[in-house]
């Protein structure tokens, strides 16, 4: 097969060399030293695939989407394979950071995904069906995984409440990476994969509280987290849904909480006897009235959802210390 005049071959001993070093710069964070050797390494063989997949790779860490698109387009221009190849793939996540809803659909398609019915008025590819997965937050700082709802294969709601740390929310949007960085499974043997976040997508605006409970029953914090959700929004009971793992064991495969059971996981970094984000261990037994909760709810709203929990049942519950994190 010939592209451009020349027939496909080995990259050169240069090629090789600039694309090596590019690398390394780009894992030391340099990124415009490398986008100069991976620049010059698609001169050298601008009629490779890998040349431009590179590159694209390159503009997609930088979240240059414009330039990420355009050398995704190079890169599967010159692929000799129909579907499947990853270079779609990095063209599908510039596509939707951009909005570029026909080519976003283009882009899985050509993959070899199933792009269900016709598209909206916007063209924006909806109805995948993708189902649930974890994305991790702020990848690079400090990482928290939270539960959400693909949309796409590039995108993630968040239907966790994220710590304020991530400052993230609860219904956001956030564009992921492709490949998944670890597993979480869930004790009916359902695996789900862990995909880093690459920016933003779309924010909210529900803000996000932190309060302390006191629920004398696991069945009186539950009947808070209900109500939350009967009104549309969320809570989340921190002290028992947060473990704090070291960069290994997240990004391996671990069991999720489902909060029953015996949690004295070897991998969880956490301290026993305190609620909170270092609450997590506990025998199984023991139930702790003080709960540090998560709402995400409008301003309005906040203060009534939690006075009309304890009116349903105020000899069991109680809250008090309420403030907006996030």
């Amino acid at each position: 097969m010939r592209i451009f005049g020349k027939g496909r071959h080995r990259p050169s001993a240069s090629w090789r060399q600039a694309t090596d070093r590019a690398f390394t710069l780009i894992g030391d964070g340099r990124y415009e030293d490398a986008g100069a050797l991976l620049t010059r390494a698609a001169d050298l063989e601008p009629w490779l695939s890998e040349s431009w997949f590179n590159l694209a790779l390159l503009h997609k860490f930088r979240h240059d989407w414009e330039q990420a698109r355009a050398a995704g387009l190079r890169a599967v221009a010159l692929l000799d394979r129909d579907t499947g190849a990853p270079d779609w793939w990095n063209v599908g996540i510039a596509a939707t950071a951009l909005q570029d809803w026909p080519l976003a659909r283009r882009a899985w398609q050509a993959y070899g995904l199933r792009v269900p019915g016709p598209a909206t008025d916007s063209g924006e590819p909806l109805g995948m069906d993708l189902g649930s997965a974890a994305v991790r937050l702020s990848p690079e700082g400090e990482a928290e995984v939270v539960w959400g709802r693909r949309l796409d294969p590039a995108r993630i709601e968040v239907l966790s409440i994220p710590l304020p740390s991530s400052g993230r929310r609860w219904g956001e949007v956030v564009l992921h990476d492709g490949v998944p960085h670890g597993e979480r499974s869930t004790a009916a043997g359902h695996t789900y994969p862990v995909f880093d976040e690459i920016e933003l997508w779309a924010p909210s605006p529900v803000p996000t509280w932190v309060v302390l409970l006191e629920a004398a029953t696991e069945a009186d914090r539950d009947a808070l987290e209900q109500l939350a959700s009967d009104a549309g929004f969320a809570a989340e009971d921190w002290s028992s849904s947060v473990r704090l793992l070291c960069r290994m064991c997240s990004e391996s495969r671990m069991p999720s909480d489902e909060g029953e059971g015996e949690h004295l996981d070897p991998h969880d970094h956490s301290e026993p006897g305190h609620p909170g984000p270092l609450g997590h261990r506990t025998d199984g037994q023991l139930w702790v009235p003080e709960r540090e909760c998560g709402v995400a709810a409008p301003a309005s709203l906040v203060r009534g959802l939690l006075d009309g929990w304890v009116a349903d049942s105020p000899d069991s519950r109680d809250w008090r210390d309420l403030e907006e994190v996030c």
